[in-house]
């Protein structure tokens, strides 16, 4: 076997062992029979949220099993073919399977690090928070391209996204705006994006001089319903307002749109996207996320290091900084990793600097730094 899928291969056999350590094998098919003992109990459903989070969890079991048994095989499969191909000199079977061996590689690095996504509220759907920062009307531009970005990831993924509530600029772009993003492991990947990120440009506002500007991205789990969070009545102030929308578009004719500040925290939510009552709740709800991520970020050091990053959306406080002029680049000022594939960055391509982030999260070094130890 040629050197070149003598690595692949051997990069294949490093993300099923660590696959195996995380979703602890040895013991998941045992795992798989409680589950299903317990879907079978005729009262499952007498508690609905309790049966929903018990079907979450053995389909993510049941998946887990799954693509690591199918890595196997097909590293196995296409090794044989390897073998074959080159006893009987057919260097086309060669071929086909090294550039098969290459898509397995990727596949399996993409599945060893959803595998880190095991915290108590990685598998969640988010809310997605962006503000602007410093900048006053290139910050408000940059807040709706960093909206625009996370959308596109998002729908490349196949989440849902939600429009909360939406304030725009006074002269361009938006003040701020939060999302619901709905889908497996949303929150688990956004985590990591919160934090103030930067821009540097010429600017497009008829001045063509060079702009830095800043805005702050916040991500906050979507909490179960079975999980209570007590919120005092004589703690929140509730009030009602009427929202305006872009351009004159979808501005509310009543006052539906619902704020809600949680006094003790300073924490303020909002929603202006749908009915009074579809408000009350989807904000209500937004809080609750916020004061469990507070409680999470208590329990938990290295989500309280990664929000207390954050700051304030300004010089110093920045996690990214994504520069147009005078040259292309985007980089990770904590990984490290950078491209500069601005454009790509921009329509949503940010796997790689969340897959960076989390691996330097759970080992404290660069996934790389990781390997190379090993």
């Amino acid at each position: 076997m040629r050197a070149e899928a003598q690595n692949t291969v051997a990069e294949i056999e490093k993300s099923l062992e660590l696959l195996h350590q995380r979703m602890d094998y040895d013991t998941a098919q045992h795992r798989l029979e409680e589950f299903n003992a317990r879907v079978e109990d005729p009262n499952l459903w007498d508690d609905p949220a309790a049966a929903q989070k018990l079907m979450r969890d053995r389909q993510a079991l049941v998946d887990s099993i799954e693509t690591f048994e199918s890595i196997r095989q097909e590293l196995s499969d296409n090794v044989e073919l390897i073998e074959m191909g080159e006893m009987e000199e057919d260097e086309e079977v060669v071929a086909e399977a090294e550039a098969a061996l290459k898509a397995l590689a990727k596949k399996a690095t993409a599945r060893e690090l959803e595998a880190l996504l095991n915290g108590e509220t990685d598998g969640n759907d988010a809310f997605l928070e962006i503000k602007a920062g410093a900048g006053g009307t290139e910050a408000c531009d940059w807040a709706q391209m960093l909206a625009r970005m996370y959308v596109r990831w998002a729908e490349k993924r196949g989440f849902d996204v939600e429009l909360q509530e939406e304030t725009p600029g006074t002269e361009a772009g938006i003040k701020s705006a939060t999302y619901q993003i709905k889908g497996q492991n949303a929150y688990g990947w956004l985590k990591s994006e919160s934090g103030t990120h930067r821009l540097v440009r010429i600017s497009p506002f008829g001045k063509g001089t060079r702009e830095t500007s800043f805005a702050a991205v916040g991500a906050y789990p979507v909490i179960d319903d079975n999980i209570e969070i007590e919120v005092n009545p004589a703690d929140i102030r509730i009030d009602t307002y009427r929202s305006s929308g872009a351009g004159g578009q979808h501005v509310n004719t009543t006052d539906s749109a619902v704020r809600i500040t949680h006094h003790p925290t300073g924490i303020v939510v909002t929603s202006s996207e749908k009915s009074q009552h579809q408000n009350r709740e989807i904000a209500m709800k937004a809080l609750k996320s916020r004061l469990y991520q507070m409680e999470l970020d208590r329990r938990n050091a290295e989500v309280n290091a990664l929000h207390e990053s954050k700051g304030d959306a300004g010089w110093g406080n920045q996690i990214r900084s994504y520069v147009l002029q005078p040259y292309q680049m985007v980089k990770d000022l904590r990984t490290n990793y950078e491209t500069a594939d601005t454009q790509g960055v921009l329509d949503g391509d940010l796997d790689g600097f969340m897959a960076a982030t989390l691996a330097m999260n759970v080992s404290g070094k660069s996934r790389a730094e990781a390997r190379s130890d090993d």
